[in-house]
């Protein structure tokens, strides 16, 4: 818990930041708490020519929410960090899951902190996996300005959706914030040949990303949100693998946050391609921190 530290005003509900609120996860606490679970993973980016460092993004991540007011007590718990040695990217992949899968079973809302977007087929296995996904149409929400869904032989940051899509799953996709010179055409093929839905980062205004999110959501029965920092511009998330050049507005993604919290199907989170190595400021971290604090604090108080 060394990386949940900060300053105390006080211990009464009006003083509580983070750092406070947050206490070492046991199986049974606490149903329906937050729980916080790292994934110390770069290996993802580096089979994907990016530039490595997102393995160090989960304590980042902490030391960034730990001094964050809280508006009112919530209950919160970190299971620990599952780091993935020796380039086992896929050994790591399931264990995450099976991670994922026992907190969900136990009735906790688990947000994994990435970790390159390897992170997400982790995750979703973790999902699949659970008692609550059974017989459930699954939604995946992406906030990138990538599709990941690469057809390359070693898996990959580059490929968790579409190993998802080939999975035979009933699972539906959706992606907010592409950006069309990020992605090639036959990206854009894969997408279509999938049934993916996207917003490009060209025509992301509050109010279509509003009407993307909500269309997407009639459509499903759980959700799973992953927001890939770079989705962001990279004078807001200077700290990621590939930067964009052009990227969503932290309001607009900030209301997506707010809409999805409110939503009731909601079930798992994770953020994915901090770099703490390339952030300026913590600026990167930061900002992550601030989207995770709203998600959690929107789901737990609009409910």
């Amino acid at each position: 818990m060394k990386s949940w530290t900060g300053r105390v005003d006080g211990t009464s509900p009006e003083h509580l930041r983070w750092h406070q609120a947050v206490a070492p996860y046991e199986p049974g606490v606490d149903p329906g708490a937050c729980v916080f679970v790292g994934f110390a993973s770069d290996e993802g980016v580096r089979r994907n020519k990016g530039r490595p460092g997102a393995a160090d993004g989960p304590d980042a991540l902490r030391r960034a929410l730990s001094p964050m007011a809280l508006p009112a007590p919530v209950r919160a718990f970190d299971a620990g960090t599952i780091a993935v040695t020796d380039q086992r990217l896929e050994d790591g992949q399931r264990r995450i899951g099976d991670t994922v899968t026992a907190l969900l079973d136990a009735g906790a809302f688990p947000i994994v902190l990435g970790g390159g977007h390897e992170v997400a087929f982790g995750t979703y296995l973790g999902l699949a996996g659970a008692e609550c996904a059974s017989g459930a149409i699954i939604g995946i929400l992406n906030l990138d300005a990538h599709f990941d869904l690469r057809s390359d032989q070693v898996p990959s940051s580059g490929t968790p959706f579409r190993q998802i899509l080939e999975s035979g799953a009933d699972v539906r996709y959706a992606v907010l914030g592409i950006s069309q010179p990020a992605n090639t055409t036959i990206l854009f093929d894969t997408a279509d040949r999938f049934g993916v839905r996207y917003l490009l980062d060209d025509d992301c205004t509050a109010e279509r990303a509003e009407t993307f999110v909500a269309d997407f959501l009639a459509d499903i029965d759980l959700l799973y949100l992953t927001i890939d920092l770079d989705v962001l511009p990279a004078a807001v998330a200077p700290g990621v693998s590939a930067p964009a050049a052009f990227g969503v507005a932290l309001p607009i993604v900030q209301a997506v946050c707010d809409q999805v919290a409110a939503s009731g199907k909601l079930v798992v989170a994770d953020v994915a391609e901090l770099n703490p190595g390339l952030d300026i400021d913590n600026r990167t971290a930061r900002t992550a921190a601030r989207l995770l604090h709203r998600l959690v604090t929107r789901r737990v108080f609009q409910k």
